[in-house]
């Protein structure tokens, strides 16, 4: 059992392997601040600088924070500049403010923010160009900042749709439905007993707390082959789930008689049918879909009711990335391939899951769907560093949350984009959060 090798994991051997190497991060870059540029250009200034929800910044917060941290990784720490303008610094420290208190904050202006955005790409441009992408140093080898720094633009971009779904006003969003040729699946299959690798320390542009690569030893259970439906959790509401008490934790229970919880977050009951709220658009819920907008309690109290449990996130990883052939651990549930519009619901190219049973390409050895992409997928694990852990390239990213307090996700969702979902991977968040793109599937001991 080996973890599955990627052919820039100790840095570019050649030439062409810089080059190779150089554009892909080029690509990376361009593809996030495209995002970012649709989903920042299609409201008006007004909307930009206005915090639609508490839980979440004034969109243009995110747009001049994504600059920042591009500024102060590639100029100040790849290239070692002076800063471009360090009194804002802290006004997009992440740490120093928390969002519902954002907008009090003497914030760039859109124009402001965008003209600096735009300005430390540039830069950020020529650096990537005259870079070395080898050698000793961390930070730069096998292009991680640039990936890093991709990477977290696109987690951004995603926070930014989130933003998106709370506002209020007519729809601005719109993308082409995912592809509808979902196949009936058994409803569970058995990932047989064993060690397995897990994490990774192969993938180049792997985030700290997806490292080391470590054997796992993961006892055989039965995992559903799809995320749990729309009408599988109706069925759920329906029989009284968010009216009896033992099928919650009790924190669970305490937040549904608190914000008396009926549903899905945007959901609501229209005489005989549910409705939803998707990106300023009410429709009926679509009962073969999987369910979204749930926080950890629902997901826990739903498999309780059905008898089952969430699986552990090493349970969920052995489940994406075996290959019982091989005993490999893939990069992927289809194998080490990067992801393809043919495997995998992802870039926000559909604003919405594909039915249950869909990307019939993207599913794993032994039969698993639908795992990268679609929904982010609760675990019952708490967000815990792995054994030979070591913080980099700050202890902000990752360390600072591991504890009881935080739930892992895993798989990501179509708000993702690939350059930030692997089959390692690793979400997390507080266990009553609900407007982030969440759903689950379920697990049974054997």
């Amino acid at each position: 059992m080996t973890d599955s090798p990627t052919p820039a994991s100790s840095g570019p051997t050649d030439e062409a392997d810089t080059e190779a190497l150089r554009q892909r991060a080029l690509s990376a870059l361009l593809t996030a601040r495209e995002r970012t540029t649709l989903l920042t250009d299609s409201v008006d200034d007004h909307e930009l600088a206005t915090q639609h929800s508490p839980l979440m910044s004034p969109l243009v917060w995110d747009l001049a924070h994504i600059g920042n941290q591009e500024e102060l990784w590639l100029l100040r720490g790849v290239a070692g500049r002076e800063a471009m303008r360090p009194e804002i610094d802290g006004l997009y420290d992440a740490f120093e403010h928390p969002r519902a208190t954002r907008p009090s904050l003497p914030l760039l202006p859109p124009a402001e923010a965008r003209a600096y955005a735009a300005e430390v790409r540039g830069r950020a441009l020529d650096v990537l160009d005259g870079t070395a992408l080898h050698g000793d140093l961390p930070l730069v080898r096998a292009g991680f900042a640039f990936g890093m720094i991709a990477q977290h633009e696109q987690q951004h971009d995603e926070t930014m749709l989130i933003t998106h779904q709370l506002r209020s006003g007519p729809a601005v969003l719109t993308a082409p439905l995912p592809p509808a040729d979902a196949t009936e699946l058994a409803v569970e299959v058995l990932v047989p007993g064993g060690p397995f690798t897990m994490g990774t320390s192969a993938e180049p542009w792997a985030l700290d707390n997806e490292r080391p690569a470590h054997v796992r030893e993961v006892p055989s259970f039965l995992i559903d082959t799809t995320p749990v439906t729309c009408g599988a959790y109706q069925r759920f509401i329906e029989d009284g789930g968010y009216t009896e008490e033992r099928w919650w934790a009790p924190e669970g229970w305490a937040m549904v008689r608190e914000h008396e919880l009926t549903g899905p977050l945007f959901w609501h009951r229209d005489a005989d049918q549910w409705l939803r709220r998707r990106f300023g658009v009410t429709e009926p819920v679509p009962g073969n879909e999987p369910v979204l907008h749930v926080s950890w309690y629902e997901a826990d109290a739903y498999a309780r009711w059905a008898g089952r449990r969430l699986p552990s996130e090493a349970e969920w990883e052995k489940a994406a990335r075996h290959d019982p052939s091989s005993g490999r651990s893939l990069r992927y549930p289809w194998g080490d391939e990067d992801p393809t519009p043919e495997r995998a619901n992802l870039g926000q190219h559909h604003l919405r899951p594909a039915p249950a049973g869909a990307y019939a390409a993207g599913r794993s050895p032994l039969g698993v769907g639908q795992l990268i992409g679609d929904v982010w997928e609760w675990t019952s694990s708490d967000f815990l560093p792995y054994p030979g852990f070591s913080a980099f390239p700050y202890r902000e990213y990752s360390e600072v949350f591991f504890g009881p307090a935080h739930k892992v996700l895993r798989g990501g969702s179509f708000a993702v984009d690939p350059v930030a979902c692997r089959g390692t991977f690793r979400n997390w968040d507080l266990p009553v959060r609900r407007q982030i793109f969440s759903g689950f599937r379920t697990a049974r001991d054997i």
